[in-house]
């Protein structure tokens, strides 16, 4: 029996698909993405409280994504050599503290303190839950990724209800409540973190650690493996880019090109987050059928026409379009993760949190600079430009195709 082989027998999360733990996970991925949707839905609350600009509340969503960028990869290549599953519970407990702190928080800089821990929270959770999601999986990997996202996108989604309905009539003082669901999370955590516990010691050290660098399943030299995570990460620019610019900023815009309130203009934005779960669950569902490569392509290039269209149309078919372009750009992210496994086979930690790192900062870098660009140029001309960013999906026709490892897997 092969080192590969011996890895696979001793755990029974690589042959069946454990859904009551993928189900917690994401639960807390709600839990996680709520929490952090909560900053860039109260920019409305906090810009007028503490008058702030557009360019301090690009810093403030700097702040939080970079956080988790910078911090993501290490810790996930730490957990690929030594993982330490009460890392889980730990980090649920930075983002408590970062509530507790945001809905207090009276200045700026305390904003930005309260943010930095909520990013924190949100690097620890990310890699090593993902690598959970991955062992529990089994062999459906994409519907085990889909059902991990799914949480995170439904907790971006509620944002702007969240301030329609509770930040606009409590400000931010309202996001304390929220610290009774973070403490939930601790709970759901410090269970999830003694069964992936339990998982690692079945499995031998020296088998586990022979394992490590299996060969790509693609088949791919070494050299073609570097230029496709380039390209998956120009892809992943172009994608959170977009997605922060309407997170962040179609709200302002709404406000302003439609005369919306403050409320409406979140129910408008809502519509783009809600599409972002539904395409979610379809992407990674679809990924475990038919070619990645070809979802890709789909999910990038295919929002173009839509995306391109937003800012020239009316009220009407503006909702149209946005739900739409969430609907096709959202189903990228998990098909994503499961091409770049297959390329990096072994390295679910790298993986996921070098792809989440790179999402959440090049979402703060994004945000940072278009609130600078508002600043100076408008609303409008930051929609229109950033219109056109789902043209770079025009290079997944440079990535390997994945039809052949496919083949073999379901075979």
């Amino acid at each position: 029996m092969s080192s590969n082989q011996a890895s696979v027998a001793v755990s029974p999360s690589a042959i069946k698909t454990i859904f009551p733990l993928l189900f917690a996970i994401s639960f807390v991925h709600l839990i996680n993405d709520t929490i952090q949707s909560v900053v860039p839905a109260l920019f409305p609350i906090l810009k007028d409280s503490l008058s702030l600009s557009f360019a301090q509340i690009g810093l403030i969503s700097l702040m939080i994504n970079l956080t988790a960028a910078l911090l993501q990869p290490v810790i996930g290549i730490f957990s690929d050599s030594h993982p330490k599953p009460m890392m889980l519970p730990i980090g649920m407990l930075f983002t408590l503290g970062g509530v507790a702190a945001l809905s207090y928080a009276t200045q700026f800089w305390m904003v930005m303190t309260a943010v930095m821990l909520i990013g924190i929270g949100s690097a620890v959770f990310h890699p090593i839950s993902a690598r959970v999601a991955y062992m529990a999986a089994g062999k459906r990997k994409g519907t085990g990724q889909s059902i991990f996202q799914f949480g995170g996108n439904l907790g971006q989604s509620l944002a702007p209800i969240m301030t329609a309905v509770l930040f606009v009539h409590t400000g931010q003082r309202g996001v304390i409540w929220f610290a009774l669901v973070v403490t939930i999370g601790v709970i759901i955590q410090f269970n999830v973190a003694k069964w992936y516990g339990n998982q690692l010691s079945l499995m031998p050290v020296s088998s586990s650690k022979k394992a490590a660098k299996p060969a790509s399943n693609l088949n791919v030299t070494t050299g073609k493996v570097v230029f496709a995570i380039t390209i998956l990460m120009i892809l992943v620019f172009s994608k959170n880019v977009y997605i922060a610019a309407i997170s962040s900023y179609y709200s302002f815009y709404a406000i302003e090109h439609f005369g919306l309130s403050v409320s409406q203009a979140q129910i408008v934005l809502f519509v783009f987050l809600a599409a972002n779960v539904i395409g979610l669950l379809l992407g990674g569902m679809l990924a475990d059928r038919f070619s990645r490569r070809s979802l890709i392509w789909f999910s990038i290039l295919g929002t173009a026409p839509f995306a391109l269209l937003l800012p020239y149309a009316n009220l009407t078919f503006s909702i149209i379009l946005i739900f739409f372009a969430g609907l096709i750009l959202a189903s990228a992210f998990s098909v994503i993760l499961v091409y770049a496994n297959e390329l990096l086979p072994g390295r679910v930690g790298l993986v996921s949190g070098v792809f989440f790192g790179m999402a959440f900062g090049l979402a703060g870098i994004g945000s940072a600079v278009l609130g600078n660009l508002a600043d100076e140029m408008g609303i409008e001309f930051v929609i229109r430009c950033t219109s056109y960013l789902p043209l770079l999906g025009m290079l997944t026709i440079l990535l390997p195709s994945d039809r052949k490892g496919q083949a073999e897997q379901i075979s």
